[in-house]
């Protein structure tokens, strides 16, 4: 079945046939939005647009197709393979990944136990995320980010939602797990990752639906301050991967599995360096040297590098390839 069709058949047939017939390249489709009376829309190529009663696209003045309450009711059917019990687990965490790692995030009603969410019930908003594998976007840095003599070096990725950061970080968790032959070779390392929103390996029944290399483990669907820790005394990583790193806990984490051994590749939301250095624990580590590669992303751009930090945080050269970093290099979105 083709990503295509993975997305497609969670949907009712009238919202099914309508997004079939857009004339959009699946490649850069990047979302699907519905809202139980509001208009059915998508991002497209980083624009957004509504969907017609016609099924065309438009960016506005044009009677707009709506979804309905039983269309969001029958999509979580369809997307949970009606067995909401058995994804209550996920979605208690907002979200839901289906067979091609494709993420549902979800919003509704919230029924809580303390401060813990117990579950989450009448479902009224969906948001489709397609999954797209970039492989080979971290081509032009993969050299930056070793020493001298091949190690792996603590790697921080920092850029607003939606400019890639999720991307870089899955295609160089690949190429530091499966390592690089020949002339300039790189060591396979073996790689732990904890994917706490199923958004680096995007698993599916336990099975990790994008390629992160040979030597990689996961833990899926794990708080990333416990999952550190475990990964640490059960895996022997050489190298732990992390998205979206936060609050006190995660930075005890990365701080616990740095004194223990393992290098660090993480990201952080932020839009700039300095952003980051006022942040409480983060800016902490980044201020002390901790992380002796830091990448910043263009939040004008997805997919565009703005500048390389090494040590220091003195500003890097050029990425492999010969692009000048400063000023705009760019992966393929």
């Amino acid at each position: 079945m083709t990503g295509k069709e993975q997305v497609l058949q969670i949907f009712p047939k009238d919202i099914r046939a309508r997004l079939r017939g857009l004339p959009v390249e699946f490649e850069k489709l990047q979302e699907v939005r519905l809202r139980a009376g509001r208009p059915l829309m998508i991002l497209w190529d980083n624009r957004e647009y509504g969907v017609t009663e016609e099924g065309r696209l438009t960016e506005g003045g044009q009677e707009l197709f709506c979804v309905t309450p039983q269309q969001i009711r029958e999509t979580v059917e369809f997307m949970s393979s009606f067995s909401l019990y058995a994804a209550e687990e996920e979605l208690r965490q907002g979200f839901l990944t289906i067979q091609g790692g494709h993420r549902i995030g979800v919003a509704g009603r919230i029924v809580t136990q303390g401060k813990e969410v117990r579950l989450l019930k009448f479902i009224s908003f969906l948001n489709v995320r397609i999954a797209h594998e970039r492989k080979g976007c971290a081509d032009g840095v993969m050299d930056l980010l070793y020493s001298p003599d091949r190690h792996f070096l603590n790697t921080l990725i920092i850029s607003p939602p939606r400019c890639g950061k999720t991307t870089l970080l899955r295609d160089i968790i690949r190429q530091v797990s499966n390592g690089r032959p020949g002339k300039d070779s790189l060591p396979g390392l073996n790689v732990g990752v904890v994917d706490e929103r199923s958004e680096l390996a995007a698993c599916y029944q336990g099975v990790p639906q994008n390629d992160l290399g040979l030597r990689t483990d996961v833990l899926d669907c794990c708080p990333k301050s416990q999952g550190m820790m475990m990964l640490v005394r059960t895996m022997a990583p050489d190298v732990i991967a992390v998205d979206e790193v936060g609050g006190r806990e995660d930075t005890e984490a990365i701080e616990y599995a740095g004194n223990c051994g393992c290098a660090l590749a993480a990201t952080v939301h932020g839009g700039s360096l300095e952003e980051i250095l006022y942040k409480p624990g983060i800016g902490r580590l980044v201020k002390e040297g901790f992380f002796k590669r830091i990448i910043l992303l263009d939040q004008r751009q997805a997919g565009r590098i703005q500048q390389i930090y090494g040590e220091r945080l003195k500003p890097l050269g050029k990425p492999k390839g010969g692009a000048a970093i400063d000023g705009g290099s760019r992966f393929d979105m």
